[in-house]
């Protein structure tokens, strides 16, 4: 018998089952598996990133798989794990396809919500100083600062959407510091993140709920958006992709919607490591027609 409504038409346990990915996904932990096993072959094919500081505490730090040419664009991929897991060394795996394609592929590290002082707040931070650093440092590895692309997937989907709808002139940035965005399988709206199971972990205000929901701020959006999801996603991250994806075409903002049919929350990302797959045509599409402006 189902229970009070507390958003939309859920009760509690269908609003915490709709965040809740392993009762839509059930092998999630076999993908995460090949995350990891793919992340590693990359890395023999391509070798080791280069690691730099962006930050002084330990976790600060980003992987850089460099291209060969000089002055290239560089995409950026903000991983997920529910705000609370995942680290650069497993997201390596769809730095060949940006590679081989003359783009430098940056994977941040950053911390975790449950070590993080402020919560979302000191992730948000973390990441973008990351950003701001490979503004003003991506020429020690050939990257072109005035080219940088934004990618992201999951709670990384989230964090890439505030990362894009940042006021970067408050922070001494161009407006249009990124050029183009790609979120993927995000949360654009933190209120009922609030309401669901997920509250007990993400500590979230009314200031940090309005500011760290994207769609609340699509003012500061300067970049062409790509917003995707898979048909196989929890219907709460299926009606996130499509009302964010509405809304920044409500707005007069150039935006693509991409829904990856037959494809669950953790099968989405992987698109991104084939220069075929729907999200790495549409990536690498992104930044190709980036230099032709």
């Amino acid at each position: 018998m189902a229970g009070p409504k507390v958003f939309l038409d859920y009760d509690q346990a269908a609003l915490d089952a709709a965040y809740e990915q392993t009762v839509y996904a059930a092998n999630r932990d076999q993908l995460l598996a090949r995350y990891e096993s793919a992340s590693e072959l990359t890395r023999r094919h391509l070798g080791p990133p280069q690691r730099f500081a962006y930050g002084p505490s330990e976790i600060e730090r980003l992987d850089v798989f460099p291209a060969a040419e000089a002055n290239a664009p560089v995409e950026i991929f903000v991983h997920g794990g529910a705000w609370r897991g995942g680290l650069a060394r497993s997201y390596a795996f769809p730095a060949e396809t940006f590679v081989r394609a003359g783009i430098h592929f940056v994977v941040p590290d950053f911390v975790w919500i449950q070590d993080a002082p402020d919560g979302l707040a000191t992730m948000v931070d973390q990441l973008r100083r990351a950003l701001a650093w490979l503004y003003r440092n991506a020429t020690r590895f050939g990257g072109n600062p005035e080219r940088l692309y934004l990618s992201g997937h999951s709670s990384g989907g989230h964090l890439a959407a505030v990362l894009l709808t940042t006021d970067w002139r408050e922070l001494g940035l161009p407006a249009d510091v990124v050029k183009g965005g790609v979120c993927a399988s995000g949360i654009y709206d933190l209120k009922p993140v609030r309401l669901s199971a997920r509250s007990s972990y993400v500590k979230l205000d009314d200031a940090m709920e309005h500011g760290f929901s994207p769609g609340r701020h699509l003012d500061a959006l300067r970049a062409p958006l790509i917003v995707a999801s898979g048909t196989l996603e929890t219907p709460e991250f299926i009606r996130h992709a499509r009302e964010f994806a509405a809304a920044v075409a409500a707005a007069g903002k150039p935006v693509e919607s991409l829904v990856l049919d037959g494809y669950n929350h953790f099968e989405v990302i992987e698109t991104l490591a084939n220069p075929y797959g729907i999200l790495g045509r549409a990536a690498l599409g992104q930044i190709i027609s980036g230099k032709r402006r």
